[in-house]
C-alpha cells in the first residue's frame, strides 16, 4: 500500500476535508464494491464491508495517504479476506446448495473491473474452494489488473509466492471449466430452455442438455427448492417437468443480464421468486443454477422497474 504526505492542511478546512474524503471514497466505490463481491459473492455482504471501509475512511489521518485508491483498495481486501473466513463456514452449514447472490451488470457488464472474470456464476462457485489468499490474488490480477507488485504488497507475501496464488487458481478455475459457447448462443439457448419447462417438453429439455448437466437451487431453507443438485440428463428433464405445472403457473418471465450473462427473471404477483442462469458448451447446457431465496433476489428485483430489462 503506497502511503506518504499529501501535502494538504485538513486541520485548517475540517468542511472541506470532509469533502474531500467522500468524493475520493465515492470515486473508486464501484471498483471497491467489485473487489468485495468477487470475494465473498454476496452483494448484501459487500455492501455491508464497503460501510466498514468508508468508516475507517473517516477516521484515517489522510495527510499522510498518498494514493487514496491504494490505500482504500487495500483496506477492502484485507477486511474481506477476514469475512471470507467466517463466511465460508456459513456456507457449511447453509441449508442446502449455497449460491453466490446475483447481481445485476445491465449498467456495468464488468462491476467496476477492468475485466469481467471472476463475476459469473460458475466461476464465483469455483472461487469458493479456493482459499481466501489466492482468492484475493486472483480477483485482484484477473479482474482489476493489478500489479504482481502491488498484490503481494497488498496480501503481504513474496511476489514469487503471489505468482504461485495466481497459478493454483487459475489452473482451479480451467480445471473446473469447460469451454462455454458465446452470449449469443447462451440467450438463445436460455429462451429455448424457459420455454421447454414452461411447456413440461420433456423431450424438448432433453434436447438441450448435456449429458451430464447438474441442476442447484439455493432456497437457503426459507423456500421449497432442491435441497441438494439433480445430476443428468433424464434425472433433471424429469424433476423440471414434474414442477413446471406448479413453478410456472401465474408467473412472468424477464430475461435480463446477471453477473454478465443472460438471466431470466420469474416473477409472480409483482415479486421476484426465482432467478435462472445457465452455463451451456458445445455439447448443450451444463449446468442450471436457481436462485430463490428472497434475501438473494432483492438486488436484481430492482429491475423490474428498470426500462433496460427486456
Amino acid at each position: 500500500m503506497l502511503q506518504g504526505r499529501s501535502g494538504a492542511d485538513d486541520l485548517l478546512d475540517p468542511r472541506g476535508a470532509e469533502d474531500e474524503a467522500l468524493a475520493a471514497f465515492r470515486s473508486v466505490r464501484p471498483r471497491l464494491f467489485g473487489i468485495a463481491y468477487r470475494m465473498l459473492g454476496s452483494a448484501a455482504d459487500a455492501e455491508d464491508l464497503l460501510q466498514d471501509v468508508w468508516l475507517r475512511w473517516q477516521t484515517t489521518d489522510r495527510s499522510v495517504v498518498l494514493d487514496a485508491p491504494a490505500f482504500l483498495a487495500t483496506t477492502t481486501i484485507r477486511l474481506a479476506i477476514n469475512v471470507f473466513q467466517s463466511a465460508r463456514s456459513r456456507h457449511e452449514t447453509y441449508v442446502g446448495s449455497w449460491l453466490p447472490e446475483p447481481v445485476a451488470t445491465h449498467d456495468d457488464p464488468y462491476l467496476g473491473a477492468e475485466r469481467g472474470e471472476a463475476l459469473e456464476f460458475a466461476v464465483l462457485l469455483l472461487l469458493e474452494k479456493l482459499s481466501a489468499t489466492e482468492r484475493a490474488a486472483y480477483v485482484l490480477r484477473e479482474a482489476f489488473d493489478y500489479s504482481y507488485e502491488q498484490i503481494a504488497e497488498v496480501l503481504q507475501i513474496t511476489e514469487t509466492n503471489l505468482r504461485q496464488h495466481v497459478s493454483r487458481a487459475r489452473k482451479h478455475i480451467a480445471d473446473g471449466r469447460r469451454a462455454s459457447v458465446g452470449p449469443t448462443e447462451q440467450r438463445r439457448l436460455l429462451g429455448a430452455f424457459v420455454e421447454a419447462a414452461q411447456k413440461g417438453d420433456l423431450a424438448g429439455l432433453e434436447e438441450l442438455f448435456a449429458a451430464d448437466i447438474v441442476s442447484s437451487a439455493d432456497g437457503g431453507g426459507i423456500v421449497r427448492a432442491a435441497r441438494t443438485p439433480v445430476e443428468g440428463r433424464e434425472r433433471v428433464a424429469k424433476f423440471i417437468t414434474a414442477v413446471a405445472p406448479h413453478f410456472w403457473k401465474g408467473v412472468e418471465v424477464v430475461f435480463i443480464e446477471a453477473n454478465g450473462g443472460p438471466a431470466a427473471l420469474v416473477i409472480r404477483d409483482g415479486r421476484a421468486v426465482a432467478l435462472a442462469m445457465i452455463d451451456a458448451t458445445a455439447e448443450g447446457i451444463v449446468q442450471i443454477l436457481w436462485m430463490m431465496r428472497p434475501s438473494k433476489l432483492t438486488g436484481v428485483s430492482r429491475l423490474l422497474q428498470s426500462p433496460t430489462a427486456h
